[in-house]
């Protein structure tokens, strides 16, 4: 299990990167880019590669969800590169307008690296997940998906969470195969649950 918290943040810190996220999307209703970030104007821990998330909802309601699994970046790049992506690339969703950026809820996740799970079957699998707490990645072959720990939300039982994410990686919901991997993080959330 990986320790948590694994980046400490202080209060300051999340409103800087829920701001920067905003900005983002503002900077891309005006100019169609990501907000440009100098990064070396902030703190030390806002510089730390991180692999972020950055959820989008409007009236309660998905309106777009973009990020990454592993940290190449930044958090404070990273989050707001994903925040413009999530409002303008989710290709799920048409872009958000000006009539909307101020009704969005914005929601940042923070990763932890991701860590192999063993299992020998998809019972062991399910026995080992912790609802609400785990973030799970699946691969076979070349189909990938993932789900943030915040999906059990929606999906709080492990056999409907493990049926989904087949689906999302466009997989029959029976599949199994040993050649499956499956890896979990967990998440800081932002702003706190």
């Amino acid at each position: 299990m990986a320790p948590m918290p694994f980046i400490d943040l202080t209060p300051q810190d999340k409103k800087i990167l829920l701001d920067i996220a905003q900005q983002s999307i503002d900077c891309g209703l005006k100019n169609n880019t990501p907000l440009p970030v100098d990064i070396d104007s902030y703190n030390h821990t806002l510089q730390t590669h991180c692999a972020t998330f950055v959820t989008l909802n409007l009236k309660h309601q998905l309106r777009g969800c973009i990020g990454t699994l592993e940290a190449y970046q930044p958090l404070i790049k990273d989050v707001a590169d994903h925040a413009f992506d999530a409002a303008f690339k989710d290709p799920r969703f048409p872009p958000v307008t000006a009539s909307e950026q101020h009704q969005l809820d914005i929601h940042i996740s923070i990763l932890t690296p991701p860590e192999l799970m063993i299992v020998k079957s998809e019972a062991d699998l399910i026995s080992q997940l912790q609802p609400g707490i785990d973030g799970l990645i699946l691969k076979a072959g070349n189909h990938k998906a993932t789900f943030l720990p915040a999906v059990w939300e929606s999906l709080p039982n492990e056999y409907q969470f493990v049926q989904h994410l087949k689906l999302k990686a466009g997989l029959d919901t029976d599949y199994w195969s040993n050649d499956m991997q499956f890896m979990r993080y967990k998440t800081l959330s932002i702003p706190d649950k």
